[in-house]
């Protein structure tokens, strides 16, 4: 029976002949890897008819599996990759911005991570993660056996970057994709005699846009054969350089899947292929309106493509309007299971769809980014600017038509009324929740200068907070404030990471919490330039990195009341203290 979805959907849909018809006779569970890609657009594919851009291996997902064409994820990158793992709109799940503690989804949320892993998955993440850095928000905390990545919404260095494994800090090896590419193959070598559900969240093309040499230099001279909507608004070395990071996607995700040709596993493993958001600057798309933070068709449609060479017969073309919500319903019932879900969901099972049986035509997505919400139904989307598009014939937003349809215009304002007062409502005004230290389940706790505020001369290296440092740190009144909540009190090492000059060592370090006080000299230079400039293909606008290195400055017990922690100079010989990137907190008891 046909439902009209944009409330809430408490189960599996299509669990009677529609799904077993892809189901039946299934042995064992199939294996999952989940590839993600960040800041790519739809029209990045060759597939998708880019005639600049050679995707064969992202495109053979497609041809050889199933392609959805009326896909949607966010309009930026940390709610996309909540609804993706809860199958809820992210601000159900307390996800409000994209840095400084608001890209947390709430602890009480399962994940799609969660529910695989209790089926008996291996569980595993390598990349960008964008939903929280302390326990019970990191990875690890959320169903996921192994991460290796980074936690913060974009990373300022792409070579050999500093990174995390299982909390502990780790150096990378290489170009940040090939490497965590070899990170996910390793795992699956390691993993292929039980069920595995592997996410590769890459990171690129998310600017800065750092290109290998073996990848620039194919497309530095290149041929742009399409352009933007706006050609005067593009700017053709960083269209070159999204391309050729996309290049370099497409040969990583050929090296999984030859991995899985060669380890026997390829028919038995789904693999799945999908962008964050929009693309990041104004190329081809399709002719579709808006790129990345927009809630029109260009900032949010996105592929997705589905490969199971076991179950899915090729060159299956889906149209059904689909989201990011359906990913963890359809992705629990393709590993057999029937959850018992903690909260109900926004999306639905996609297996009738993929079954080639049935295609669910009367439901609704919305989209939504700082206060603009757009409404897709079928065909139709309301967007934010109240205007009425038939996506059947005009995808490019040409022409309103809503003066020919005021009924359903009344209609498509009710939802975007029911999503601010349910779904945005459900949010307080201000998002208060403290960043939690010394969690049992957690040997490092960190806390980055993204979430510290600070006070006096301190300013931050960038107006984007997500991969930046404190500088100009020069009075002894200056401070650095984390709101925090000891989970377990204890006895922790306090490590900073940081960058000194010769000239500015000795500065005697104050790190408060509550009653207790740790005060610790700085006796170790670690002056490294800001690197990236060299590196990079197009100025950036976030910040440059630095060679930011461990000192430790002692240990200092955590209590349970404590509510802030402040970190300030007693002492300052010489210009400035430091200039600081990251405070570790290492449990030692």
């Amino acid at each position: 029976m046909k439902k009209t979805r944009i409330l809430l959907s408490c189960g599996l849909t299509g669990c009677g002949i529609v799904a077993c018809s892809l189901l039946q006779a299934q042995t064992a569970a199939p294996n999952m890897v989940l590839i993600l890609a960040d800041d790519q657009g739809w029209g990045d594919l060759s597939m998708n008819g880019n005639l600049s851009v050679s995707t064969p291996h992202i495109d053979r997902i497609g041809r050889e599996g199933a392609a959805f064409t009326n896909f949607y994820v966010c309009p930026v990158s940390s709610p996309t990759r909540a609804e993706l793992l809860t199958g809820r709109y992210a601000a159900r799940s307390g996800v409000r911005d994209v840095s400084e503690g608001g890209e947390r989804m709430n602890p009480d949320e399962m994940t799609l991570a969660d529910y695989l892993k209790q089926g008996g998955y291996a569980t595993a993440a390598f990349g960008k993660w964008h939903n929280g850095t302390q326990y019970p928000y990191h990875p690890n905390a959320r169903g996921f056996d192994e991460f290796y990545g980074f936690c913060s919404g974009h990373w300022g260095n792409y070579w050999n970057p500093l990174l995390e494994r299982n909390g502990e800090i780790v150096y990378g090896d290489g170009f940040i994709i090939d490497d965590l590419t070899t990170h996910a193959i390793e795992y699956i070598r390691q993993h292929r005699e039980q069920p595995f559900f592997v996410y590769l969240p890459y990171n690129t093309p998310h600017s800065p846009m750092q290109v290998p040499d073996i990848w620039w230099d194919l497309v530095e001279d290149r041929e742009i054969r399409q352009r933007a909507t706006d050609p005067e608004k593009e700017d053709l070395a960083f269209t070159r350089a999204a391309l050729a990071l996309t290049e370099n996607i497409d040969w990583n995700v050929g090296r999984v899947m030859q991995t899985l040709e060669e380890l026997g596993l390829d028919e038995h493993t789904i693999i799945l292929y999908l962008t964050d958001n929009g693309p990041n600057s104004d190329r081809w798309n399709g002719g579709m309106k808006g790129r990345k933070g927009s809630t029109d068709e260009g900032g949010v449609r996105s592929p997705l493509l589905v490969r199971w060479p076991e179950k899915i017969p090729p060159g299956r073309i889906i149209n059904q309007l689909s989201g990011t919500v359906d990913l963890l319903p359809t992705l629990t019932e393709l590993a057999g299971l029937s959850p018992d879900y903690f909260h109900p969901l926004d999306g639905i099972s996609l297996v009738p769809a993929l079954s080639g049986e049935t295609e669910e035509t009367d439901r609704t997505l919305v989209s939504t980014w700082n206060d603009r919400i757009s409404v897709r139904q079928g065909k139709w989307l309301f967007s934010a600017d109240r205007q009425l598009f038939d996506l059947s014939t005009d995808r490019e937003q040409t022409v309103d038509v809503s003066a020919l349809h005021p009924g359903l215009v009344l209609q498509m304002q009710e939802k975007v009324d029911w999503y601010r007062e349910e779904v945005l409502g459900s949010l307080p005004e201000k998002d208060l929740r403290p960043f939690v230290v010394g969690h049992p389940d957690e040997h490092f706790s960190k806390l980055p200068a993204r979430d510290g505020t600070p006070s006096g001369e301190i300013r931050r290296s960038n107006r984007y907070p997500n991969c930046s440092y404190f500088t100009h740190w020069k009075s002894p009144a200056d401070q650095i404030i984390w709101p925090v909540a000891v989970e377990q009190e204890g006895l922790f090492e306090a490590i900073i990471y940081y960058n000194c000059a010769a000239t500015d060592v000795g500065a005697l370090i104050s790190l408060k919490a509550g009653k207790e006080e740790l005060l610790s000299r700085l006796t170790q230079s670690n002056d490294t330039p800001m690197t990236g400039a060299e590196l990079d293909r197009v100025p950036r606008t976030e910040s440059y990195m630095k060679g930011f290195a461990p000192f430790s400055l002692g240990t200092i017990r955590l209590d349970r009341e404590l509510r802030e922690l402040t970190l300030q100079a007693v002492d300052i010989p010489g210009e400035q203290v430091m200039d600081l990137f990251l405070l570790v907190l290492k449990r030692v008891n």
